[in-house]
């Protein structure tokens, strides 16, 4: 692994790697404790009309992205508000939409489209420069964002009801949580691609909840163990010329396995000892 650093574009993919487990540790953290996986699932899936989009009219791939993204998550966003008991059907309906007009677009447009592919299952190893000045940009301004909003997103996730007792902006809140997360999301696709990106955003959140003891600690226990696994799973893709995004995901869900099947072990060992 050490010797393919040598390469340009292991350097980017590695930086690459860096750059979204940020995204992923505080993106993630927040999914996880507001209970929006279905709705990230459906924004990550809804970002593929971005794309077809970019494909059709030649446009930046990433930016496209994340400005559809980011227009589909405020409506599911709206919808979850507003008729929460009708939010999966919505969300539902928007995931399937929005790949499905990104699926037409693409096929209305000329050429040969060899790229789709790592949108749908990660191309780590394909990152251009110019992408990673934008992820740059994009963790910069999320950590601004919740250093600035960091005790209103605090209360909002864990207790709602007391938020809007004390008069904070829980709805704008709630936006400003899916909004991040579209924008996350797209960062994590260039990564793992669509299909993958939820593993990802909830697997590092989930072990470092087991030992965090403030949203902080979470977010950077989860950025840590992001890591970890995008890291290893490069090496790894490297190693055995496989599919970066599916070996990333491997190893995210071996650890996965690993910490609870400990924990499993040490309640076991706790009763019997009691």
């Amino acid at each position: 692994m050490l010797d393919a650093l040598s390469y340009d574009f292991m350097q980017q993919a590695l930086a690459a790697s860096l750059l979204a487990s940020i995204a992923c540790g505080v993106i993630g953290t927040l999914v996880v404790v507001n209970r929006l996986v279905f709705l990230a699932g459906g924004v990550s899936h809804a970002a593929y009309g971005g794309v077809g989009l970019a494909f059709h009219y030649g446009w930046p791939v990433l930016p496209s992205a994340i400005g559809f993204s980011v227009a589909s998550s405020m409506l599911m966003a709206g919808v979850a508000l507003k008729r929460p008991e009708k939010s999966d059907t919505a969300i539902g309906v928007l995931w399937a939409a929005g790949m499905a007009f990104g699926i037409i677009l693409i096929d209305l447009t000329p050429g040969y489209k060899a790229d789709l592919m790592s949108f749908l299952f990660g191309s780590i190893l394909a990152v251009p420069v110019t992408d990673l000045y934008l992820m740059a940009a994009l963790d910069a301004a999320l950590l601004a964002v919740v250093a600035l909003c960091h005790q209103t997103l605090l209360v909002t996730s864990f207790d709602r009801e007391f938020a809007e007792a004390r008069g904070l902006p829980v709805r704008t809140a709630h936006y400003l949580v899916v909004g991040m997360t579209a924008v996350g999301v797209v960062m994590l696709i260039r990564v793992v691609g669509l299909v993958l990106v939820m593993a990802l955003l909830t697997i590092p959140p989930f072990i470092a909840a087991r030992t965090a003891r403030s949203l902080p600690s979470m977010m950077a226990a989860a950025t840590a163990w992001s890591t970890v696994f995008c890291v290893g799973g490069l090496a790894l893709a490297y190693r055995w010329d496989v599919t970066s995004g599916a070996a990333i995901i491997a190893v995210a869900s071996a650890g996965f396995m690993a910490v609870s099947g400990a924990g499993a072990l040490r309640r076991i060992m706790a009763r019997k000892t009691a």
